[in-house]
């Protein structure tokens, strides 16, 4: 892939262009931003413009036909260390970044960047995931955080700010990436072929909130044909919860045994929710906000028969992020869907 093939994030590309060709480049990054809009290919294109010696480094470029370059690809340059969440885990195992207890410090992810580069003049590191370090994996970190080895880079990748641990957040420089515009998520949605025509990529892009796993979700007719369902029993007068909860526990378990694949429907499910609530906070305050269609036209329609009032609509807002993350910690199934379906039961007053 080459960077001319990265649709948006051009601020922070031209960011460390400066830094690099200024001599000011740290050593410790925290890119965050929503999930699925590039984050994790913007770190790889950095590494390849890092790694690859055909190029002059402060150019933020790379040839694309070096043997760097090919490694960088396969995941095979020895310079390279990527760390990322094993899928059977709810945290990032703390042997990936100390190694086994019999070895620690003599292998994983703290050891390996302290090695002397073996082809070039940096070592680099990606630790995916850092959402999942839990404060025994972030303690882990801090001496290399502190102490980084010359001529290293160290990247961590979360969705957050605020999902980052303190002791993370203060060490590392963080890069706010944006979700991704609707054009270039249309673009995105064409060049996967998750859609037949440009009308319908449109669409896509248009429910998507400019992540590309959300949209590759909607492509699917049967969850796009449940966001209509769901948001028509969110601004129903009556609501029956617990057809919410069973509902979203049969789409979510359609997605067969793959854990990733029954967590990204149930948090697509989960953001579809929140976002009625947000909308409909909004709307009770007097603010306008835009969004999709269909959201405002449910949003619309449930104002008329809403008893709660602002507080209400805020604190089901609220219950469905909490969601979201107990869904991304892994929590069971049947006992977050239950206990949410009634929270928003007693918070709505339906």
């Amino acid at each position: 892939m080459l960077w001319s093939d990265l649709l948006g994030h051009q601020p922070q590309r031209e960011w460390f262009r400066t830094a690099i060709t200024s001599g000011r480049l740290a050593t410790s990054f925290l890119f965050v931003g929503p999930e699925s809009i590039g984050k994790r290919t913007f770190a790889r294109l950095l590494a390849k413009s890092l790694l690859c010696r055909r190029t002059a480094e402060a150019s933020l470029e790379f040839c694309g036909a070096c043997e760097d370059c090919a490694q960088v690809d396969a995941s095979t340059h020895p310079d390279l260390i990527q760390i990322c969440k094993p899928a059977d885990k709810a945290f990032i195992p703390i042997e990936l970044l100390i190694g086994e207890r019999d070895k620690r410090m003599r292998e994983g992810l703290c050891h390996d960047i302290n090695l002397r580069p073996y082809s070039g003049t940096r070592k680099v590191a990606i630790l995916d995931d850092a959402d999942y370090l839990n404060v025994e994996g972030a303690n882990s970190l801090l001496k290399t955080l502190e102490e980084p080895p010359p001529d290293s880079v160290l990247i961590l990748v979360g969705s957050s700010l605020q999902r980052q641990l303190p002791t993370i957040r203060s060490r590392c420089q963080a890069i706010i990436f944006r979700p991704l515009s609707r054009d270039h998520l249309q673009t995105l949605i064409e060049r996967h072929g998750l859609a037949d025509n440009p009308q319908r990529a449109g669409e896509i892009a248009a429910l998507s909130g400019g992540s590309l796993a959300e949209a590759s979700l909607l492509a699917d007719p049967e969850m796009a044909e449940f966001r209509g369902e769901l948001l028509e029993m969110l601004s129903a007068e009556r609501m029956m919860f617990g057809n919410l909860s069973k509902s979203c526990g049969g789409v979510i378990d359609a997605a067969g045994k793959d854990g990733r694949a029954k967590r990204e429907r149930a948090k697509l499910l989960l953001r579809v929710c929140a976002g009625f609530y947000r909308l409909l906070a909004l709307r009770l305050s007097g603010a306008e906000d835009r969004c999709e269609i269909d959201l405002a036209a449910a949003v619309d329609r449930g104002l008329h028969h809403w008893p709660a009032g602002l507080h209400g609509a805020v604190q089901c807002w609220e219950r469905c992020l909490l969601a979201m993350e107990q869904v991304d910690r892994n929590a069971n199934q049947a006992a977050w869907l239950e206990d949410w379906s009634t929270s928003l039961a007693v918070l709505s007053g339906k």
